[in-house]
């Protein structure tokens, strides 16, 4: 199976959902949090980085389940970002 380059867009979403992983993580290990998720540590360490980052529907939500996140705090945190306007 072939799968579709990311786009840069698309990267940088992931990006963002890693880094805001991170912070609402905050001192709790990864392994505890993945294992609470029903995750893999490797699999949490992947989105954290950005390495994974379309993460599947259910993880996410495991994931924002185990740390206190509503869905759409995570929806507005990483949606793309506007479009710079373009000089005319």
């Amino acid at each position: 199976m072939v799968r579709t380059p990311l786009t840069p867009e698309e990267r940088e979403r992931g990006e963002r959902l890693g880094q805001l992983l991170r912070v609402a993580r905050g001192g709790r290990s990864m392994v505890e949090v993945a294992a609470s998720a029903g995750l893999s540590a490797e699999t949490l360490r992947k989105i954290e980085t950005g390495r994974a980052p379309t993460p599947a529907f259910f993880t996410v939500a495991a994931l924002a389940g185990t740390l206190g996140l509503s869905l759409d705090e995570l929806l507005s945190s990483c949606a793309p970002l506007p479009a710079a306007p373009t000089a005319a």
